[in-house]
């Protein structure tokens, strides 16, 4: 029965996989030789979320198995031991703006793991400038991008997991803004191999998304010439732009596993819907289960990209049934400088 399980479970992720190629090259006649970057909507939703993760450069579709799987692989949701887990991360990311990601999740026993999220990324306010007033008009405009999502996940057997999350997406530029929907859906297998996890999953499979407010709206005179018609209330019309959909397949090994040393090897191929495939690749080092070294390399071979190197770090304290850990990671942007990011979690 539960192999049957797996087997439906396995057709549906390859039906979807193959719909969401399909929806990532449509409209392109040859991907090899159309650059389909900027072609998507919501790209906070590429941020990675948790210093951990992003220590060892988003490698973490097959290592997920705390909260941040709730964003890289939802079915690790249901690997975590215990009532739970809880955690808030913080970037400066690039020219000033911030990235916030907090989550949370319940361990419903037979039921399976319950989780939500919450993701937020915002620039600060600048004047408002117009061709007439380059010093400014008086106002301010801000820019906004947040997420929320539900997700369920569940151990089917004790090698195999599954989860599926909700989401609701919605993106603000002064007084116009953008809503859609979307959903992951992940799977995590323990493989007969010593130590191998295999995962997968798709991200970001939604809507589309299209600009929509009161700055859209504007007169106009149809016949300037003629003189007989009024200003007539007008709209700019806004195109529609599919999320930014990825698909990641994983593979996390543990090298070596002693009392006091243990080493995670991981790697990630990614095929996105708005860039040409690459791979993640990255490392951590356990020691004693308290302090945590983390590095590795994002988008190898990928043309063009500003990312690449990440280092990270981490300190795990436990005390009364409970342990926190506070991570830290930086990761290399190329001309765009470097961004750092830290994580608290707590798992309860």
């Amino acid at each position: 029965m539960i192999r049957r399980q797996i087997t439906s479970i396995a057709c549906f992720l390859i039906s979807l996989a193959i719909s969401a190629n399909a929806n990532a090259q449509s409209g392109v006649q040859d991907v090899n030789s159309v650059d389909r970057v900027g072609t998507t909507a919501a790209q906070f939703l590429k941020i990675g979320a948790g210093a951990r993760a992003i220590g060892m450069a988003g490698a973490y579709t097959a290592v997920a198995n705390d909260i941040l799987s709730i964003y890289w692989n939802p079915a690790g949701l249901a690997r975590i031991a215990g009532g739970g887990e809880a955690s808030f991360s913080h970037a400066q990311w690039l020219v000033d703006t911030d990235f916030d990601f907090a989550a949370f999740s319940v361990n419903a026993g037979n039921f399976g793991s319950l989780g939500f999220q919450v993701t937020s990324f915002r620039s600060p306010e600048q004047p408002v400038r117009t061709i007439r007033s380059p010093g400014g008009t008086g106002q301010v405009w801000d820019a906004g991008s947040f997420a929320f999502g539900a997700t369920y996940a569940k151990s089917l057997t004790d090698k195999f997991s599954i989860g599926f999350t909700a989401k609701f997406v919605t993106e603000r530029i002064f007084n116009v803004s953008a809503k859609g929907g979307a959903f992951d859906i992940g799977v995590l297998y323990d493989t007969p191999f010593s130590g191998i996890t295999l995962g997968a999953a798709i991200s970001n499979f939604g809507t589309k998304m299209s600009l929509d407010g009161r700055d859209l709206f504007f007169n106009s005179d149809p016949l300037p010439e003629e003189g007989s018609i009024d200003l007539v209330p007008s709209k700019y019309r806004t195109d529609e732009f599919d999320m930014p959909l990825s698909m990641r397949f994983g593979l996390a090994w543990n090298a070596l596993q002693t009392e006091n040393i243990k080493v995670v090897a991981s790697a990630d191929g990614v095929q996105p819907n708005d860039n040409s495939e690459y791979v993640n690749a990255g490392v951590e080092v356990a020691l004693k289960n308290v302090l945590f070294l983390r590095g590795g390399y994002k988008a190898l071979f990928l043309d063009d990209s500003e990312q690449g190197a990440t280092l990270g770090a981490g300190l795990r304290y436990d005390v009364a049934g409970t342990n926190i850990r506070v991570d830290f990671a930086w990761a290399d942007f190329g001309r765009l400088d470097n961004v750092k990011f830290v994580s608290v979690a707590i798992r309860y």
